[in-house]
């Protein structure tokens, strides 16, 4: 058995986002990076395999820019990497990307399995739990941190309550919040040997998943509205105004 970690590349948070014809123009995107929640599930898998687990495979869904992110993960030590291909990911709905990931854990044969609590893009945070309910596994999510524990593993998570510890055994998902580590970073030697890692590419119908019967369907995205300008205020006669909208507009007193 091995341990997969779903990844996906998103538009990097500093990227600008522009909207053509009703859709997001992914051509005018200047950078993409590994969703950072994701990067912390990454992380913590590869602590999991230093404290004696498994290998780690990165799997991805995606079109093939999608590779570079798979080379960086190799880079700070996963040990193999299969992508996916899927030019548009855009044109299908959450359920079959959870299909999809379901069908590579199982080519890969992964029984625990770490992801983002949810993709930086669209914030659905469904794709732990979907891919949970398609193999039968338990899921545990906002995790910061997963220990092994006896045969099983411990999962330290955020709650109502404060933070718990929920112990859980194979096969299981974590879906990783933000934790406290330090992410590591490839270093020269890590970024040479994984310019010479394989990757596994396959697509969709090697997996034996159907990509024909989509039930969503996106009408057309929008930008935001733009912020209105802000407002200046010079003089001590302008505090009662100030105080007045700070307390009526923007409810902060």
């Amino acid at each position: 058995m091995a341990i997969g970690v779903l990844l996906k590349q998103v538009p990097d948070t500093t990227a600008k986002i522009g909207v053509s014809e009703g859709r997001v123009d992914e051509t005018a995107v200047s950078k993409w990076s590994m969703s950072p929640y994701d990067e912390y599930a990454l992380e913590s898998a590869l602590r999991l395999k230093e404290a004696g687990g498994e290998d780690v495979v990165a799997i991805t869904c995606g079109p093939t820019r999608a590779a570079k992110m798979l080379t960086d993960a190799a880079a700070v030590g996963v040990d193999s990497l299969l992508h996916v291909l899927v030019d548009d990911l855009s044109a299908l709905d959450s359920t079959q990307v959870q299909s999809i990931l379901a069908a590579a854990l199982g080519r890969a044969d992964c029984d625990v399995v770490f992801c983002g609590k949810q993709a930086a893009d669209t914030n659905a945070g469904s794709t732990g739990p979907g891919v949970a309910l398609l193999l039968g596994a338990s899921c545990v999510s906002h995790v910061s941190e997963v220990s092994p524990d006896g045969g099983g593993y411990l999962a330290l998570r955020a709650s109502t309550g404060g933070d718990e510890r929920v112990q859980v055994s194979a096969p299981c998902i974590f879906a990783f919040d933000k934790g406290d580590e330090e992410l590591r970073r490839p270093n020269v030697r890590g970024i040479m040997m994984a310019k010479k890692k394989a990757i596994e590419t396959i697509s969709p119908s090697d997996l034996g998943v159907s990509l024909d019967n989509s039930r969503v369907t996106v009408v057309s995205h929008t930008p935001p509205p733009e912020k209105p300008p802000g407002q200046k205020f010079e003089g001590a006669e302008s505090v009662a105004t100030v105080v007045g909208k700070l307390r009526d507009e923007a409810n902060v007193i």
